[in-house]
């Protein structure tokens, strides 16, 4: 249910089934109309306009749809950090956490399950970290892939913990992936290192960079974003 919605102040928002949800709002050259999406974890409400958009088109776009809003808010998982005897997803699949004072703290990862130690209470958060350490890991070699393709250097590799993007490609050379795409499945985290790569030689979105992207990834890439768009959400309910 819609309470009330704010248009007189520097960054609008939308109140929708009790939580007030700031609008991002992004204006494109090549947009032609209004489009509108959630922040995969439910923290923003996305609208891209035209160049001539008006700020107080969008906040009244947002207000006839709030009933989708709220829909789409409701579909956001909740959040499910690991736990003893528990499960969390890796590469596309579900591992189990097999967990024993006993055991080493170290995460060791075998037969489909990660064995580990030490507090129970911090599991999650050791988790969090092994995690993270092979984000970093299969990005760098997914990116050193890619830019041998594309017969660029290997530019710096940051990990994101971005709410609102999966990739980026900074004007410096620098590529950020969302840390969270380990959890995905291999096909869909690579399609987002190659569509930053491609950025190296087209820092746009044009037909060339369509092109390029389509000659370095080897699976599809329109699948590999409707994976996204349909599951990305699910990558933040463990941690956040």
């Amino acid at each position: 249910m819609i309470d009330w919605l704010r248009r007189g102040t520097e960054t609008p928002s939308i109140r929708i089934a009790g939580r007030e949800l700031p609008l991002a709002i992004r204006r494109h050259a090549r947009a032609t109309r209004l489009t509108m999406r959630l922040a995969p974890d439910g923290s923003e409400v996305r609208i891209t306009l035209p160049r001539w958009g008006r700020t107080a088109d969008a906040v009244l776009f947002a207000g006839k749809r709030a009933d989708w809003l709220e829909q789409q808010l409701a579909r956001v998982p909740a959040a499910q950090p690991p736990q003893p005897g528990g499960t969390f997803t890796y590469r596309g699949e579900r591992v189990a956490i097999e967990w024993s004072p006993t055991l080493p703290r170290k995460p060791r990862l075998a037969d489909g399950r990660l064995r580990l130690g030490g507090p129970s209470e911090t599991l999650a958060a050791r988790i969090g970290r092994w995690l993270e350490g092979e984000a970093l890991r299969l990005f760098a070699e997914d990116l050193a892939h890619y830019c041998a393709r594309a017969g660029q250097p290997v530019p710096m590799l940051r990990l994101s913990r971005a709410m609102r993007r999966w990739g980026s490609c900074s004007g410096a050379g620098c590529i950020r992936i969302n840390w969270r795409l380990v959890q995905a499945p291999d096909a869909v985290r690579r399609s987002v290192v190659a569509h930053e790569v491609a950025h190296l030689a087209h820092f746009d979105h044009s037909p060339a960079f369509r092109a390029l992207l389509a000659e370095l990834f080897e699976g599809d890439v329109a699948e590999a974003d409707a994976w996204l768009r349909r599951e990305g959400r699910a990558l933040y309910a463990a941690f956040g």
